[in-house]
C-alpha cells in the first residue's frame, strides 16, 4: 500500500512543508524523482514511503516531483527498463492508446449531445445548436484542459451547461477585457451577471422567431472561424 504524503515546496532544496504546515527534512538517502513518468512514479509510491511535492498556483496544483528512497527509485527504474524492452510492452501500450482514443471519441459525442439537449433550440436554430455544441465540446473536453467537462463529480448535463456558459462568457461578452478589482466575491458576481445575460441570449433561440445575426452576440461569435484544436 502506498504511504505517500502530499507536501509543499520551500526555498530550501531538501525541506518541505507537511499537511499541517510543519517543516519536514528530506532524508539524505532520498532523491527527487521528476514528474512526467506516471508508471515510474506509481511504482515508487507503491514501494514504500514517499513525499509528493505539490505547488498550488491559484486554483490549480502542479507536481514538482516525488521524494523517495534512492534504492526504491533505482529498483523501479530497472524493473521498467526490463518491462519496456519486451516487444509485448509496445503492443500493450498501443492497445491502451487506441482504447483511450475510442473512449475520448465516445465522450466527445456524448458531451456534444448533452450540450444540444441543454440548448433546446427550436428547429429554426437547430443547425446553430450543432455548431455551438461542436465549438463548446472542442474547447472543454481535451484531456488535461482542467475544465468542468473533465470532472466526474457532477452529472453530464450539469457539466455541459457549465461548459456552455463558460464558452459564452469568453466568446460573447467582454469578460476577458474587464478589469475586475480584487474584491472578495466580485469576480463571482460578475460571472453570475454575465451568465444570466448568456441565458437570455440562448432563450432567443428557443422559438422560431427570427432576428438579425448582427444584433446577436452568439450568431456573431459563431460566424467567426473556429480556433484550431490543441
Amino acid at each position: 500500500m502506498s504511504s505517500c504524503i502530499e507536501v509543499a515546496p520551500t526555498p530550501h532544496p531538501r525541506r518541505v512543508l507537511g499537511p499541517r504546515g510543519e517543516p519536514i527534512e528530506v532524508p539524505a538517502d532520498w532523491v527527487l524523482l521528476p514528474p512526467g513518468d506516471a508508471a515510474l512514479t506509481r511504482r515508487v509510491k507503491l514501494a514504500g514511503p514517499s513525499l509528493q511535492v505539490i505547488e498550488p498556483r491559484g486554483r490549480k496544483k502542479f507536481s514538482r516531483g516525488l521524494w523517495a528512497p534512492a534504492a526504491h527509485v533505482e529498483a523501479a527504474q530497472q524493473a521498467l527498463l526490463v518491462e519496456r524492452a519486451d516487444p509485448r510492452y509496445a503492443e500493450r501500450l498501443e492497445a491502451g492508446r487506441a482504447r483511450r482514443a475510442r473512449e475520448e471519441a465516445r465522450y466527445e459525442v456524448d458531451f456534444a449531445n448533452a450540450v444540444i439537449d441543454v440548448l433546446a433550440f427550436s428547429p429554426r436554430w437547430r443547425s446553430l445548436a450543432q455548431v455551438l455544441a461542436v465549438r463548446v465540446t472542442a474547447h472543454a473536453t481535451p484531456v488535461g484542459s482542467g475544465t468542468v467537462a473533465r470532472t466526474e463529480r457532477i452529472p453530464l448535463p450539469e457539466r455541459a451547461e457549465a461548459a456552455l456558459i463558460a464558452w459564452l462568457r469568453h466568446q460573447t461578452t467582454a469578460y476577458d477585457d474587464l478589469d475586475i478589482p480584487r474584491v472578495k466575491g466580485l469576480r463571482r458576481e460578475v460571472r453570475r451577471t454575465l451568465a444570466e445575460r448568456s441565458r437570455q441570449v440562448l432563450a432567443r433561440h428557443r422559438d422560431d422567431t427570427g432576428h438579425a445575426a448582427v444584433d446577436c452576440p452568439l450568431c456573431r461569435a459563431l460566424a467567426q472561424p473556429a480556433p484550431p484544436r490543441t
